[in-house]
């Protein structure tokens, strides 16, 4: 595994294992029974989170930034793998980024730090939205997961039809200056 794939998966998996510790609230919130057990539950699970030190706030957002050079990075290469496998992450990558930026952030907001207009209602539905958002970057992260591991395998697959190519050609070489030694 090379360094720009590790500067890949690294922050992949961190962040599917925050989301993962996210979702004990979101499934609750998503496909259970919403009381208000749940909400409270969310509301303070949400609260954490949210006002986490700083330097934890650094650190998620520092693993975006180190994503998304890995990812940048693999593309550069530019062949035909880095433009299908990590070009098509890099599009997922964005996607789950532009969700945390756009979702996640603006519903945490409402949910931790209501304005006066917001009222009990528009804080479960920001809750709803959080929790459908992180599974929508569940989604987004364990595709790149996928892409990434499909592109070592298309890789380890070619080296493979390579070398019984180059087999097969040593071979026919070394019969056909057999052949000509017994004439």
């Amino acid at each position: 595994m090379s360094f720009k794939q590790a500067a890949i998966l690294a922050p992949v998996s961190f962040f599917l294992g925050v989301l993962f510790i996210c979702f004990n609230v979101d499934h609750r919130v998503l496909w259970g029974i919403v009381d208000d057990e749940v909400i409270k539950d969310g509301f303070q699970f949400y609260t954490t989170f949210f006002n986490a030190p700083p330097a934890i706030k650094a650190l998620l957002h520092g693993m975006f930034v180190v994503g998304l050079l890995g990812l940048v990075a693999k593309l550069h290469k530019w062949n035909e793998s880095a433009v299908f496998f990590d070009g098509t992450s890099l599009a997922a990558y964005v996607f789950g980024v532009v969700v945390y930026l756009s979702v996640t952030i603006n519903a945490l907001r409402t949910i931790v730090t209501p304005t006066e207009e917001d009222t009990q209602e528009d804080r479960v539905s920001a809750l709803s939205v959080l929790s459908a958002g992180n599974v929508i970057m569940i989604g987004c992260f364990t595709f790149i997961l996928l892409l990434q591991a499909g592109q070592e395998w298309a890789l380890r697959a070619e080296q493979q039809a390579l070398a019984a190519l180059e087999a097969k050609k040593k071979q026919d070489a070394t019969t056909v200056s057999a052949e000509k030694k017994t004439q």
